[in-house]
């Protein structure tokens, strides 16, 4: 089967974009005649007519309106090539972000945020469990993964750099949180726990030492659910502060006196390239590294 022919395909995006033969030819320099031979090519390549003429104006069909998006998105990508591999563009490619499903969107928002202003670097976020991000990241679908765990047992060389830790706390409507003492919590108030998680772990661990049998109101593998469900009084939420800290602030959530030992540390997993995106550059060494 023949190829297509990104030249036609060019030729027909800019006639689409100005939607006049004539005045697509003349801003691409070529003759009338000849563009519309190229775009007249593309159609049979195709097998299908990519413009309807309505008086002077052409009018794109349902094949082509869904031919420009994808030329679109082809001549977006050869962009982005460009501007990865030269480094000489003042536009950056999409910094691509995995983060792990249970990491808080607070956390997530302050790693981005010297990001957020600036108009040159758009940010694409995917979230997911550990496995399926870090092979995203090995095949370089994603920059950087941001995870609570450092990735064990992979012969691709990831590098986990640690950007902060909290410690894990109980935080609750004020009136879940009346107890005097942390086994009279555990035992008595409702629990919303992540799923597999540090904190999983680590809160498992707590409760066999202190011998009790908790009531877990809910396991949830979305830290946005936790802040939620806590805000809303469903139960008492085992998380860092940072997780609801516009609640705490508020004073609609609590968070209780007593201290777990539990910390949650906080990683950008990264593999090292030999184009690394350069919003990810200042955004780690804004942490320290």
């Amino acid at each position: 089967m023949a190829q297509l022919n990104y030249h036609h395909l060019r030729y027909f995006r800019e006639v689409a974009l100005e939607g006049h033969l004539g005045r697509a030819a003349s801003r691409l320099n070529v003759a009338q005649s000849a563009l519309s031979m190229q775009i007249k090519q593309l159609e049979e390549r195709l097998g299908q007519n990519l413009f309807d003429r309505v008086g002077r104006t052409l009018v794109l069909t349902e094949a082509g309106r869904i031919a420009l998006d994808h030329a679109d998105r082809i001549f977006s990508a050869g962009d982005d090539l460009l501007a990865t591999l030269q480094q000489n563009s003042t536009a950056s490619p999409p910094l691509r972000v995995g983060a792990l499903s249970t990491l808080s969107r607070n956390f997530q928002l302050q790693f981005l945020r010297p990001l957020l202003d600036r108009d040159d670097c758009a940010i694409v976020l995917k979230s997911g469990n550990t496995d399926t991000l870090l092979s995203d990241l090995e095949t370089l679908a994603l920059d950087v993964v941001l995870t609570t765990e450092v990735p064990q047992g992979s012969a691709s060389g990831f590098a986990a750099q640690k950007l902060s830790e909290q410690a894990v706390q109980l935080h609750g409507r004020p009136d879940l949180m009346r107890h005097g003492s942390l086994r009279a919590l555990l035992q008595s108030a409702p629990l919303i726990l992540p799923t597999e998680s540090v904190i999983r772990t680590g809160f498992e661990s707590l409760i066999a030492r202190l011998d009790v049998h908790p009531r877990i109101a809910a396991n949830v593998d979305d830290m946005a659910m936790v802040r939620l469900l806590a805000r809303e009084g469903a139960g008492v939420a085992i998380a860092p502060a940072v997780v609801l800290a516009d609640e705490i602030a508020a004073g609609t959530v609590a968070t209780a006196p007593f201290d777990l030992d539990l910390i949650e540390p906080f990683f950008a997993v990264t593999l090292p390239r030999k184009y690394p995106h350069p919003a990810l550059h200042d955004l780690l060494h804004r942490r320290g590294a």
